[in-house]
């Protein structure tokens, strides 16, 4: 049976990437991946290894059935890492498209539930 973090044509992953940044909307934006992967939407990998160019994590990057890139703020910071190592096909969900705005969102169960919903729709087959 293939998990739901795979998409039946291949049983390849589901990969999401969020930026973890300092701000309140870059807590979100990993809490919510982290719930993602918890409820088994796809699995949170390390955009810190895309940055470094860490071969195994290229690897199963480059492997990826989809992937997910969450930004707290309008800086895009993970989808600029994705980009710059040679990633082009990702959904792309910044939280100010959410109506979230960095220094002024805080980090609760219902912020994070808006973000997880949102990516949830970008990460089904």
């Amino acid at each position: 049976m293939v998990g739901k973090s795979t998409c039946a044509c291949g049983g390849k992953p589901k990969l999401i990437f969020a930026c973890s940044g300092s701000a309140d909307v870059g807590a979100i934006a990993d809490q919510a991946a982290r719930k993602l992967t918890k409820d088994g939407s796809g699995r949170m990998y390390c955009t810190a290894g895309i940055g470094g160019r860490v071969s195994g994590i290229m690897a199963t990057t480059e492997s990826a059935a989809k992937i997910l890139v969450i930004d707290g703020c309008p800086a895009s910071c993970a989808k600029n890492t994705l980009e710059q190592a040679g990633f082009k096909k990702y959904e792309h969900l910044q939280l100010a498209t959410l109506g979230m705005e960095k220094g002024e969102t805080p980090l609760t169960t219902a912020t994070v539930a808006r973000v997880v919903k949102a990516g949830a729709a970008k990460l089904a087959c």
